[in-house]
């Protein structure tokens, strides 16, 4: 192994020994803390020390890097308390994630670090808003994020360069590439001879750098530093490195071949620099020894704290007060001024008067600029805002979600538009398991509000039409709002765009043209968890939401002797059940009315908690009525039969008769 030390001093080269050796001499405290049983898992970073070590020491400590669970001198060269880091991997409260999460999946502001999820790939596309912050703000700061080999083969990762490159971001995208995803060697991972050559498909300079070398390292990233921030532009970075440790300590390594072993040990880059600084005369044997002295001693000492520390004993409010970050509504009230205008225009006027109001705020998503969107909503937007802030993004709704996550940790609130609902799929998992786990995981929200155009009636067939908000409702972590009406989906978006936590925001396509309300001219808020009870009766209680709300006053309008509590959810979570419970107790009979499929769908949850809170004012079973069980077919006859509009009446009839 070849090192070179170009420009550093004696003083920069033994300040890199320092914290490749600290990390190294940790791990090998934590292999024996294993064998004692007192860590329950650990992801040995041994060999890899000089990528975390290296990356880290060129970043000033306000640029954010984003590592992976081997990279452990990402925390000690951060310099984060090492009682700290022993208490998070213990499970105890002095930890980031106050025992809900295990080793490095956690984050933390105060050091400008950002933690994975087990997922991987949704990690990019974080690092991909963070950097589009940094350069929104023109602070010429970089952002560095870490992925392996195997993560390379998910979609996420090639959204995200895909992004990064276009845009243009300055992001360093660091791979790990240390033979093996668990036991899956590389050649069962990827065909191309390196995956640096990946770069050259999305326009993107790339390297290949000895993984293992920290001078060839720290030498080569603080070079492509500082042409990033004089030209903002994306780095792939392949690190041929090697993990001599099983995927976690339990697998071990026997699938790796005992002369591939040896020739990386003998790689090894702790030893190797020790050795070079040693034969050059800048670290003496005497210092050596009282330098490992010292970071022993730090590490025993720091022990004793995290083990003295007692355990968490939980609490149903701790652990439920921690789902959200805590956010008190700011009530606008609306003036006198109004006008009559359309659901899709009170969207857009919520929009606009936000983007006024926010000037960190950022819309994202497929054909919202120039063009306007699919439905026209943002059309007119890029000459008030500029490209900047309405950004068109290629089809790739996973990574936006994921940088709309890295925005709202750099200071921006973020709009992702679904173009329509259904495409939200391929989007789901950094919802689902970043958006909504966040705050919960490690005390960082998601400023950011998923825009969700949905619904049938328009003969758009299987994938334009899906009302799919039962995802969601059932994922603790996520707010989820459904307006049937023009005013409350100006005043309910705006609410959303204030909100510090994700929101997903469901706007029924088949109404935005449809439906006309006098709407208040300037800015004004609607509550979460308030419903809106739009008519009053003592025979039944009517619960629905979006369309099936206007379907449901259709059938009172032809039926005007039904006396009806008619009640429109407005916010599916939160839910308003002391309106339900109100309205059930005073009638005695109740019916859910929802477009989506009847099973799984949020009527379930509502008539279970209707059946055990108010079981004693029941004077007939709850009914629900819901689409097919089936996909949402095009042929008009097929969706007619599909949606529940032609089965309500019928089902209502039979409820106010038992």
């Amino acid at each position: 192994m070849i090192f070179n030390r170009q420009e550093l001093t004696d003083s920069q080269l033994l300040d890199l020994y320092k914290k490749i050796l600290k990390p190294r001499l940790i791990e090998e405290k934590m292999l024996i803390l294993i064998r004692q049983g007192k860590v329950s898992k650990w992801f040995s970073g041994i060999g890899q020390e000089a990528i975390a070590v290296g990356v880290t020491a060129i970043l000033d400590e306000t640029e954010y890097i984003l590592p992976m669970h081997r990279n452990l001198g990402v925390f000690t060269t951060r310099n984060i308390p090492l009682y700290r880091l022993f208490s998070q991997w213990q499970g105890k409260a002095n930890g980031f994630t106050k025992g809900r999460d295990r080793s490095f999946h956690f984050g933390t502001q105060d050091y400008n670090i950002i933690g994975m999820i087990s997922h991987l790939g949704p990690q990019l596309g974080i690092a991909d808003g963070i950097a589009l912050a940094d350069k929104l703000k023109d602070n010429k700061k970089i952002t560095a994020v870490f992925t392996g080999e195997g993560a390379t083969s998910e979609g996420d990762f090639h959204e995200a360069l895909n992004i990064a490159s276009v845009w243009k971001l300055p992001v360093m995208f660091v791979i790990e590439n240390n033979g093996y995803g668990l036991s899956t060697p590389t050649n069962e991972q990827y065909y191309c001879e390196n995956l640096a050559d990946k770069g050259i498909g999305y326009g993107m300079e790339s390297h290949i750098i000895d993984g293992n070398n920290i001078l060839e390292v720290y030498n080569k990233l603080a070079q492509l530093k500082a042409e990033m921030q004089e030209n903002p532009h994306p780095v792939l970075l392949e690190f041929k490195t090697f993990r001599m440790r099983g995927h976690e300590e339990a697998s071990g390594t026997k699938y790796v071949p005992q002369e591939l072993m040896d020739e990386w040990a003998a790689k090894d880059p702790v030893a190797n620099y020790r050795n070079y600084l040693t034969e050059t005369g800048v670290l003496t044997a005497e210092f050596d020894e009282a330098l490992r002295s010292e970071i022993k001693k730090e590490i025993d000492d720091n022990l004793v704290l995290a083990n003295a520390e007692p355990e968490i004993i939980p609490t149903y409010a701790g652990e439920l007060d921690d789902v959200y970050k805590p956010y008190q509504h700011e009530e606008v009230n609306p003036s006198a001024s109004s006008e009559n205008i359309r659901f899709i225009d009170a969207i857009r006027n919520g929009l606009n008067e936000s983007m006024q109001r926010h000037k960190n705020l950022v819309i994202m998503g497929q054909d919202i600029a120039e063009y306007g969107g699919a439905f026209k909503i943002t059309d007119g937007f890029v000459e008030l805002y500029g490209k900047d802030r309405v950004r068109n993004t290629p089809i790739c709704e996973s990574a936006v979600v994921s940088a709309g996550m890295g925005l709202s940790i750099n200071g921006y609130k973020a709009i992702v538009e679904m173009q329509f609902a259904d495409f939200v799929s391929t989007g789901f998992n950094p919802i689902v398991n970043l958006l909504a786990k966040s705050h919960y995981r490690w005390g960082e929200n998601a400023d950011v509000v998923v825009r969700m155009p949905c619904g049938g009636g328009t003969q758009a067939g299987p994938f334009h039409s899906q009302t799919n908000e039962a995802w969601f409702t059932k994922t603790p972590g996520l707010k989820v709002v459904y307006p049937a009406f023009p005013y409350d989906a100006k005043g309910l978006l705006n609410t959303s765009i204030n909100d510090p936590n994700p929101v997903l925001f469901f706007e029924h396509k088949q109404l935005y043209r449809s439906v006309y309300q006098d709407v208040p001219t300037d800015y004004y808020t609607i509550p979460f968890g308030k419903a809106a009870l739009l008519k009053e009766g003592n025979a039944v209680t009517i619960i629905s939401f979006g369309a099936a709300v206007h379907w449901a006053l259709e059938t009172l309008t032809k039926n005007p002797e039904i006396q009806a509590d008619l009640i429109d959810l407005r916010t599916l979570q939160p839910l308003d059940t002391e309106t339900i419970f109100a309205s059930v107790r005073k009638t005695g009979k109740v019916i859910i009315y929802q477009e989506d499929t009847m099973f799984g769908g949020i009527a379930s949850d509502i008539s279970a908690l209707i059946m055990e809170e108010c079981f004693e004012s029941l004077d007939a079973p709850v009914k629900r009525v819901a689409s097919l069980d089936s996909p949402i077919p095009f042929t008009k006859a097929l969706e007619d039969q599909f949606l529940p509009k032609s089965r309500f009446e019928e089902v209502l009839l039979e409820l106010l008769k038992y």
